[in-house]
C-alpha cells in the first residue's frame, strides 16, 4: 500500500496496488498517480467534501476508472456548484455518474473483500471501508488518532457522528487498524482508550 498526502487540508489518500484500488483523490493525486506510474480501476470515495474528491473527474477520465461513493455524495461530485450554493469558493470538476453503494457486510472491488460501514454526522453519506482480510480500515473524515471529524459543515450531527463510531466502528475489534482522511493511522483500541470525544 501506498500513501500521498495533498491539498490544502493535507488529505490522505490510499492506493492499493494489488487491486489497482485508490481511497479517495485529493488535490494532486493525479499528478502523484501518473509519477508513479499506478493504475486505478477502482476509485473510492469515503464522502464527497471537497478535499476528498479534488482530483476524482480527472482520474476518472485518466484511468477509465470505475468511481463509488454513497447516494448522498452524488450531488457533491456531479453538480459543479454544489459547493458554492453552500457559500464555499470551491468549484468541483464534475464526475461522470458512478457506482452507487450503501452499507453492506460484503462488497469487492479489484478482488478484495470490504464490508461498507455508513457514517455520517461529519458528512452525509460518510463511508468507512473495512479490508477484511486484514482488518485496515479506510475511515475517511470520521475517526482520527485523538480525535473524530468535525460536525459544523453543513449536514453534520454530532451526536449521529459519535453514535455510529460507538455503534459501528468500536465493536470491529480493538486490533483494527484505522487509516484516517487526516494525520496518522491509529487503532480501533487506541481510541477507544485514549480518544477525548469518546470517553463522554
Amino acid at each position: 500500500m501506498d500513501i500521498y498526502t495533498g491539498g490544502l487540508f493535507e488529505t490522505n489518500c490510499y492506493y492499493l496496488e494489488e487491486a489497482r484500488l485508490l481511497v479517495d483523490a485529493p488535490e494532486g493525486a493525479a499528478d502523484w498517480l501518473a509519477a508513479r506510474g499506478y493504475r486505478v480501476e477502482t476509485l473510492l470515495l469515503t464522502h464527497g467534501h471537497i478535499d476528498h474528491v479534488w482530483d476524482a473527474a480527472r482520474i476518472q477520465k485518466e484511468h477509465g476508472c470505475v468511481v463509488v461513493y454513497h447516494p448522498d455524495t452524488a450531488p457533491m461530485v456531479t453538480e459543479p456548484d454544489f459547493f458554492q450554493r453552500a457559500g464555499f469558493p470551491w468549484r468541483v470538476e464534475p464526475l461522470e455518474p458512478g457506482t452507487l453503494v450503501e452499507e453492506k457486510q460484503s462488497a469487492f472491488w479489484g478482488g478484495v473483500e470490504f464490508e461498507v460501514l455508513e457514517v455520517p454526522g461529519h458528512c452525509p453519506g460518510s463511508l468507512c471501508f473495512l479490508r477484511k482480510e486484514d482488518g485496515i480500515l479506510f475511515g475517511g473524515d470520521v475517526l482520527f488518532a485523538g480525535g473524530v471529524g468535525r460536525w459544523d459543515l453543513p449536514g453534520g450531527d454530532r451526536e449521529l457522528l459519535l453514535g455510529g463510531i460507538r455503534r459501528k466502528l468500536l465493536p470491529l475489534g480493538d486490533g483494527v487498524r484505522v487509516l484516517p482522511g487526516h494525520g496518522p493511522a491509529t487503532t480501533l483500541g487506541e481510541e477507544r482508550l485514549h480518544n477525548p470525544y469518546l470517553q463522554e
